[in-house]
């Protein structure tokens, strides 16, 4: 766990999930442009999808992580009353300390921020963004950009279905560093323990199965690793066998959205992270479901369309 990649002129600190995003964003709209040439299309469009699709991806994935993870109230209220805002430390000390210039409740021994930020919801540097969020923050987007740019939507789409997930394999990595996302407890070869005072440690303190946060957290599963190999190996499988082999312009894009679909239903029961939810599912696994069905009628869809098309007589 490395929360800052790397420090420079030891006062501009590089937070390791931001860097690892943006090295995910550079792969994609290379692997974007490359793609672009190769049939022939104008690469600057894809250079300014790429740059639309990461503002309103970022933007979507905030918004979803402010509305949807379950701190929503704590934003509210850094803002309207922070004395209503709950920070999980150790002690009076550490609560009064530079790092969180706190006031210290002896009453409940919780530490409350003593500064109002209402802009504290919009820190998207700092982590908390929400991949479906961001999924559909940056489609709506890609829908617009194409159509202005008089781009085939569809060819685009497949593209996105391969580099998004080459992305997002990154951007996982980032997670891991970062210390977020992590797994269930586990006594497994794969476990992995987080360093004192990580997330994973923290809520287990919290859980009751560490005595204090600066322990070492108990072996969890690395899902940071295993959502970033899926997302690798879902990348290779679109770009490397389906795409060469496509029944229809958009068969890539579909196939990506029902392959992460389910490796994210899968991979959420071995989440141990707040990231809200209902009925037994995570908001993630509601949304993955929704996508799933969706998938599976956009399929038929574009699959007929190709068929009237193919069946359709040529005028001489």
């Amino acid at each position: 766990m490395r929360p800052q990649l790397f420090n420079f002129v030891d006062r501009i600190s590089f937070p390791s999930y931001f860097v690892l995003l943006v090295t995910g964003f550079l792969f994609a709209a290379t692997l974007g442009v490359l793609w672009a040439r190769r049939i022939g299309r104008d690469p600057d469009v894809i250079v300014d999808l790429a740059l639309g699709s990461l503002i309103a991806g970022v933007a979507g994935a905030r918004i979803a992580h402010v509305l949807f993870d379950g701190y929503f109230w704590d934003y509210v209220h850094l803002c309207t009353d922070p004395s209503k805002v709950d920070w999980s430390v150790l002690s009076r000390a550490e609560c009064l300390s530079d790092r969180y210039e706190g006031v210290w409740d002896a009453v409940r021994n919780v530490c409350h921020p003593t500064k109002r930020d209402c802009f504290a919801w919009a820190a998207f540097w700092a982590g908390g963004l929400t991949y479906y969020g961001g999924f559909i923050g940056a489609s709506v987007v890609a829908w617009y950009q194409l159509r202005r740019d008089r781009f085939p939507f569809w060819k685009a789409a497949d593209m996105a279905g391969f580099a998004i997930p080459t992305g997002l394999g990154f951007g996982r990595m980032g997670c891991l560093l970062a210390g977020c996302c992590f797994g269930v407890r586990t006594s497994g070869p794969l476990g992995l323990a987080f360093p004192p005072n990580s997330p994973a440690s923290e809520s287990q303190f919290k859980l009751g199965l560490l005595s204090t946060k600066m322990h070492e957290s108990l072996p969890v599963h690395p899902t940071q690793i295993y959502e970033s190999l899926a997302s690798f190996g879902i990348a290779a499988f679109l770009l490397l066998w389906l795409h060469g082999r496509k029944r229809y312009d958009g068969h890539v894009f579909v196939s990506f959205v029902a392959l992460y679909a389910v490796a994210r239903f899968l991979l959420e029961f071995l989440r141990a992270d707040d990231r809200g939810g209902m009925i037994g599912f995570s908001t993630s696994q509601w949304i993955g479901v929704g996508l799933l069905a969706f998938a599976f009628l956009l399929h038929r869809l574009l699959s007929r369309r190709a068929e009237s098309l193919a069946t359709e007589p040529v005028s001489s």
